[in-house]
């Protein structure tokens, strides 16, 4: 029976039992020799309950089970606590058990593995053949793109996200496969396959270990010289404009299509297709976020730089701020209680630069404030200074870290892909070549307050 349609549930207490499943878990805990108040005698379904605990989050990951007549097929998503963990299990697709046998997989490639994956990207089927690389550890049911780290062409596309899509043939899909510290560059090519009555059912192919010039790696004892980039020194100034050349476009065209792809333009996919692809198109705008930071971090740095001097407004940038920025607040129930348009500061200084600096301290507010918090933005004046001040309720800045967070690369210990930890660097270095600063005042559990001041203009 299938039971894709609904949820099925599950309880785990904290010393791993499970003491309440509706029947269809309860059945195949049964049958795999537990039992309601027993350990789970489901060894997939354990591991994931473990690691969920570990880490203190809540993961969703594939589940493939067995019974005494089925394969079951699902998605489990798990929901610790201090009391165990909740289950609740989607998508359950029970499959009729077939005697053993290797599914009919193209011919073996020399060197290469034939792999098979269902409609789901789940493997299915993998082979090596003689001297191929070592097959990695329990590839079966791993998802494809989990299995083979997927690499953009040069056009920054991902051929087989694209055939997922379309439900079509791929060729060439640059991928990294194998354990950590034997890694190998492949390619990676597949045919769509479809039933008798054609429903798309996955996909069968060959993996290839590249050659060193497709893996863009150099070849041994040769002297790596890009044409884009020449011998530069990172001191040049011609190597921040090449790498922001040679990267953007790139870079660009991986977000614009893993956004087709997420956005289902090509046609309509399943929901955690498009979650993938939106993924991709996340890390693709945060590395395009890297290189503007690398960008003007040469800039800044170079002998002479200095900012234009313009006749702004601190309280109409910092309103423009709030206005770029506000969806993203809302999408945390944030509020922003911006200056109003009465609130005035004249001001001395560069207007993008002052915006940029606005956008960093806003966006960083935002990203450490917690769900349905405020943020304060206020605009000041203080003899020759005009000021204006970002204050949010997050988790607030101890001394120790304030001494160093304007430093390069400082993050405060945080690990999240966030940021690059250059924007409060560039940030301060920029109000400091507009005659200006930037300071913080915080402290732990009372959130923090940056106040980017510059030179008041008096207004007759």
């Amino acid at each position: 029976m299938v039971i894709a349609d609904r949820i099925i549930r599950g309880r785990i207490d904290r010393s791993g039992a499970l003491v309440s499943a509706d029947a269809p878990l309860a059945r195949l805990q049964q049958r795999a020799g537990g039992g309601l108040g027993k350990p789970l005698a489901l060894p997939q379904l354990a591991r994931l309950v473990a690691l969920a605990q570990r880490l203190h989050r809540d993961i969703s990951r594939p589940l493939y089970a067995a019974d005494d007549h089925s394969d079951i097929h699902a998605v489990v998503r798990i929901v610790p606590d201090a009391d165990g963990a909740s289950l609740e299990i989607s998508d359950w697709r029970p499959r009729p058990v077939v005697p053993p046998q290797m599914p009919v997989l193209p011919e073996m490639p020399a060197h290469g593995w034939t792999w098979e994956c269902d409609q789901q990207l789940r493997m299915v089927a993998l082979r090596a053949a003689t001297g191929a690389p070592p097959l990695p550890a329990d590839w079966e049911g791993r998802s494809l793109s989990e299995l083979f780290e997927l690499q953009p062409d040069p056009d920054g596309r991902f051929p087989v996200l694209r055939a997922l899509a379309r439900q079509s043939r791929f060729d060439r899909q640059r991928v990294e496969a194998g354990e950590a510290g034997v890694r190998v560059a492949m390619l990676l090519s597949g045919d769509a396959m479809f039933d008798a009555i054609g429903n798309f059912t996955g996909f069968r192919g060959s993996a290839t270990p590249a050659d060193p010039g497709e893996a863009g790696d150099p070849a041994p004892e040769a002297v790596l010289v890009d044409p884009a980039f020449g011998s530069l020194p990172l001191s040049d100034p011609q190597f921040g404009r090449r790498i922001d050349g040679a990267l953007r476009g790139p870079l660009s065209r991986i977000i614009a299509t893993a956004e087709t792809i997420s956005g289902q333009f090509d046609g309509p996919i399943r929901a955690d297709y498009a979650r993938y692809a939106g993924d991709i198109a996340h890390a693709g705008r945060h590395l395009l976020g890297l290189v503007d930071d690398l960008a003007d971090l040469q800039n800044i740095e170079r002998p002479g730089f200095k900012a234009a001097a313009d006749e702004i407004d601190l309280g109409d940038l910092a309103r423009r701020a709030v206005g770029l920025l506000g969806m993203k607040a809302e999408e945390k129930g944030i509020r922003i209680d911006a200056p109003r348009t009465d609130d005035k500061a004249p001001a001395t200084g560069e207007f993008r630069r002052v915006l940029q600096v606005l956008l960093n301290l806003l966006g960083n507010a935002i990203r450490y404030s917690p769900d349905n918090s405020q943020i304060w933005i206020r605009v000041d004046r203080d003899g020759d200074r005009a000021m204006v001040t970002v204050a949010d309720q997050g988790q607030g800045i101890d001394a120790d870290q304030q001494a160093v967070v304007f430093e390069k690369f400082e993050r405060l210990g945080r690990t999240d892909s966030g940021g690059s930890g250059l924007g409060l660097y560039i940030a301060r270095r920029l109000a400091r070549a507009m005659d200006g600063d930037l300071t913080v005042d915080s402290a732990p559990g009372q959130g923090a307050r940056f106040t980017m001041s510059l030179p008041a203009r008096d207004v007759g």
